[in-house]
């Protein structure tokens, strides 16, 4: 269990140790590292981290390549991180089981693809209408977050650390406009999480797939909609080609989580210094990939009418709908899992001691 102190303390050396490391990238499609220094320095780690997302999407697919150049900058070359791409190494899907075996020591990912096997593991990826991004860094680092994820997941041989966070989602790209909840009913829709569940029980059909095999599946008619990420990221993947309706707000994921994945025994044997070397640097991510993925998204909506693109809020019944179904599917998962249950316990309490500083501290504000 982490301290109050020890969490504050990383967290504010994340910020220093940021301002070390260079804020370049280094360039998108490699695995090797940039070894820094010459071959006299001995290499004391050198790690294969594959990936679930692409490291070449814009709007904060580069945080793990960020994260490995500035570990390797930081430890002046001594620990190194090789990035794989999904598929390159293990499916996209897949990160975590690769690191609970040990067949790789980390791996970056989001956890809600964990959900089948540890359904706790989707409200540490999202929450349908839960915490803001700022809000869910609070929960995980100075409330239960972070303990709670580190005793759910070294059951299952693993030590996850927040590395990287974004704001909400799109509600989802269409073919065709939503103007009721009814609307929804039939269409086959590429979702992910609780979302997903909460979409199923209003009618729509539910499938996931990877996010290199998306636009295919919109351009067969595989596929009705889709949602995966932000706007940025969303039409770098093409789905404004085909889907023009493109609906807010990201109800279903408020937050979205990024965890760098560490196998339990790898982490033991670390040294305390290298582990709090990850612990600062997934911190300094965490502050990064917030703030690139907040100063981006305006352009690219300001620039949807010139491609045909529309984007507008879903209409009242349905949010309404989506609101009291999620609650419903949020209690019949906690009522199946304890430890789903235990999370949701922490985030909703969270929430509402949150709620009555929000409310006042952040007023509705008209540009």
């Amino acid at each position: 269990m982490f301290s109050k102190r020890s969490v504050i303390f990383a967290v504010s050396t994340a910020f220093l140790v940021g301002i070390v490391a260079t804020l370049a990238i280094r360039p998108v499609g490699t695995n090797q590292s940039i070894n820094l220094v010459a071959s006299e320095i001995a290499v004391r780690a050198k790690w294969r981290m594959p990936l679930s997302s692409p490291s070449n999407l814009p709007g904060g697919g580069e945080t793990p390549l960020w994260l490995a150049e500035s570990v390797e900058r930081a430890s002046s070359g001594a620990f190194l991180i090789d990035i794989y791409e999904p598929g390159e190494m293990v499916p996209a899907f897949a990160v975590t089981d690769a690191v609970r075996e040990r067949k790789v020591p980390a791996g970056h990912t989001w956890l809600g693809y964990d959900q089948g096997k540890i359904p706790a593991s989707a409200l540490f990826g999202a929450t349908p209408f839960g915490l803001d991004p700022w809000a869910y860094i609070g929960w995980w680092f100075f409330d239960e977050g972070q303990n709670l994820a580190s005793r759910i997941y070294a059951e299952h041989n693993m030590k996850p650390l927040l590395c990287g966070i974004s704001g909400p989602e799109t509600a989802g790209w269409f073919r065709q406009p939503i103007e009721t909840a009814d609307d929804i009913n039939g269409l086959k829709i590429r979702f992910a999480g609780i979302g997903g569940k909460v979409l199923q029980r209003i009618g729509a059909s539910i499938t996931m797939l990877p996010s290199g095999e998306i636009f295919q599946a919109l351009e067969t008619g595989v596929i009705d909609a889709t949602e995966y990420s932000q706007p940025i990221t969303d039409q770098a993947l093409g789905f404004a080609r085909i889907a023009k309706y493109n609906y807010f707000p990201g109800w279903h994921q408020p937050f979205s989580a990024s965890h760098l994945v560490v196998n339990l025994g790898v982490w033991n044997e670390m040294s305390p210094g290298d582990q709090r070397l990850l612990e600062g640097l997934c911190t300094a991510a965490t502050a990064r990939h917030l703030g690139l993925t907040e100063a981006v998204q305006g352009a690219v909506i300001e620039n949807f009418p010139s491609i045909g693109v529309t984007a507008n809020v879903l209409p009242d019944d349905l949010l309404s709908l989506l609101r009291s179904t999620t609650k419903v599917v949020l209690d019949e998962e906690a009522a199946k899992d304890v430890d789903f249950a235990e999370v949701l316990q922490s985030q909703r309490a969270f929430q509402q001691t949150y709620a009555v500083w929000r409310k006042l501290a952040y007023p509705s504000k008209e540009l």
